[in-house]
C-alpha cells in the first residue's frame, strides 16, 4: 500500500491555460471531474482552461456521478453538517463532528466547517470549494480544491454551467 506522501508526488499541479482563461466567459464554460483522476477541468468546448487536482468523496461518502449543474455560489460558504464544536470565546472544544451525529458538549455550539468559494451541485450539500488534497480521496462527498483554482473556477461559472462528475 502506498503512502499518502507518495500519493501526493504522484498527483500532477495546476495546469491553467492563460490565454484561454483571459477570452472565455461564464456563458462557455462547462466543467468536468474525473474520479478516477482526482482532476477537475474547466472546459470551453473541447479546450481545458484549467486542469486542477481535486479530493473527492471517501468511501462512505462517495461525490455522486453524473450530470449536475451549479445551483447556487456562495464565496464564504459554511458546511451545516460538519465543524467544530467551540466555546463561548470561539475556543474549538471538539474538531471534526458531525452535526448530525455528535452531541454538542456543555457550554459549546456547532459551527461548521469553512468552504470558501462554495459551488452547490446537489441539494443534498455536495458543492466544489477550498479545500485539503491529501492526494486522495478523502472528502465527506465534496470535491475540494486548491484555493487558486476554487477562485478561478467561481469566477468563471455561473449559476446553471453545467458539471459532468465521471467515475
Amino acid at each position: 500500500m502506498r503512502k499518502p506522501a507518495q500519493l501526493i508526488a504522484r498527483q500532477a499541479p495546476i495546469n491553467i491555460n492563460d490565454a484561454l482563461l483571459a477570452s472565455l466567459t461564464p456563458d462557455q464554460v462547462h466543467v468536468v471531474v474525473s474520479i478516477p483522476k482526482q482532476r477537475a477541468f474547466l472546459m470551453v468546448g473541447e479546450q481545458v482552461a484549467i486542469d486542477s487536482p481535486i479530493s473527492s468523496g471517501k468511501l462512505g461518502h462517495t461525490t455522486p456521478t453524473g450530470s449536475f449543474s451549479v445551483r447556487e455560489k456562495d464565496p464564504s460558504h459554511h458546511s451545516t453538517l460538519y465543524g467544530d464544536f467551540v466555546d463561548g470565546r470561539g475556543r474549538v472544544v471538539r474538531a471534526g463532528v458531525s452535526a448530525q451525529i455528535d452531541s454538542a458538549p456543555s457550554g459549546t455550539h456547532f459551527a461548521g466547517a469553512a468552504m470558501k468559494w462554495f459551488m452547490r451541485l446537489t441539494d443534498a450539500g455536495v458543492g466544489m470549494h477550498v479545500g485539503i488534497l491529501p492526494g486522495y480521496a478523502a472528502s465527506h462527498g465534496c470535491v475540494r480544491m486548491p484555493s487558486q483554482t476554487a477562485e478561478l473556477f467561481y469566477n468563471h461559472v455561473k449559476v446553471g454551467t453545467p458539471v459532468e462528475v465521471q467515475g
